[in-house]
């Protein structure tokens, strides 16, 4: 489930980038949550608009001077229908901000008002980016999740199939760990996936036989990453074990699953003793960004043999020689 996120929160982590800076209700901001209680969608910020209202309403230079030609009576009934639709805070960019003076006696406490000399556009970027990534449903996936050739990679499978192990074996050929046996994926964006690691289990890999390894402290800064996006799934399994999806033997086992509502590739490996994992995980990394780039090999070979078999048929039909 999303935490919980507080206007006071949004301005302790923003106010340093931006300059935000209060100008009414610092005392409230910290009662104002900015999760969407009834679950449909996540509250967003936006240039001021009344008939659909964002949580959080940014005012630039046009509706600053909108606001200038208000009368008092007009200024006033703004705030209060700010008040009635739930804006949780006005953030007037540009450092501009007619709201000095909020009315005395409301029915509804009155909107949070903030200041910065920052950009409309950049100060909504940045609030819509910081909900994204603390308002984002996520999920604990098992499994060991690295960074392999720059692509963010979970290497699954049964309990003692040896992840830990092969892990262990990438971190020293080079590749980067992210999270050990519990790390969370949040759907950020609709077609992204980031995976980090809990604050307890950073920088720890827990390897049978060894007990719990300091990667960091093992291997060095560039051992270890904070977060990834996650682009393939590595399925290890007992080499007698069903395969998760269809076996080609030109594509190998590849599929999809689904984790937050997307779908995210699959490759199933087989283990057996002899079986060199971490080359075979290198390589389905590999071939795995060869397909993104549209080039397969399977269909590579496929073509070869028709153009093979095109080759031959008019030969094999040609009129003998005299």
């Amino acid at each position: 489930m999303p935490e919980s996120v507080t206007l006071a929160d949004l301005v302790t982590v923003l106010g340093p980038r931006i300059g935000l800076r209060y100008v009414h209700g610092e005392a409230d901001a910290g009662q104002w949550t900015l999760d969407d209680v009834s679950g449909n969608e996540m509250p967003m910020a936006g240039h001021m608009n009344l008939i659909r209202p964002n949580r959080i309403q940014v005012i630039g230079n046009l509706e600053s001077r909108h606001l200038d030609t208000l009368r008092p009576l007009e200024h006033e009934q703004l705030i209060e229908d700010l008040a009635a639709i739930g804006t949780a805070a006005v953030i007037f960019a540009e450092d501009t901000c007619p709201f000095e003076n909020l009315p005395e006696n409301r029915e509804r406490p009155p909107p949070v008002v903030l200041c910065t000399t920052a950009g409309s556009h950049e100060v909504i970027s940045l609030i819509r980016y910081f909900l994204q990534q603390r308002l984002a449903h996520s999920v604990v996936r098992h499994g060991v999740f690295m960074e392999i050739l720059g692509a963010g990679v979970l290497i699954s499978g049964e309990s003692s199939v040896g992840k830990s192990e092969v892990a262990l074996e990438l971190i020293s050929r080079g590749h980067r760990l992210i999270a050990d046996d519990a790390p969370e994926f949040a759907r950020i964006a609709p077609d992204i996936i980031r995976g980090t690691c809990p604050s307890l289990l950073r920088d720890l890999l827990e390897v049978r036989g060894l007990g719990v390894l300091n990667i960091r402290a093992m291997y060095g800064d560039s051992a270890i990453k904070r977060g990834k996006y996650l682009r393939l799934i590595i399925d290890l399994r007992d080499r007698g074990a069903p395969p998760p999806v269809t076996d080609d033997r030109m594509n190998g086992c590849r599929g999809e699953i689904e984790i937050l509502g997307l779908r995210i590739p699959l490759v199933s490996l087989p283990v057996a003793p002899g079986r060199n994992i971490a080359v075979m995980i290198e390589a389905a990394v590999r071939t795995h960004l060869l397909h993104l780039q549209g080039y397969v090999a399977g269909d590579d070979l496929r073509e070869r043999l028709r153009r093979e078999m095109r080759e031959e048929i008019p030969s094999a039909t040609a009129a003998p020689e005299a």
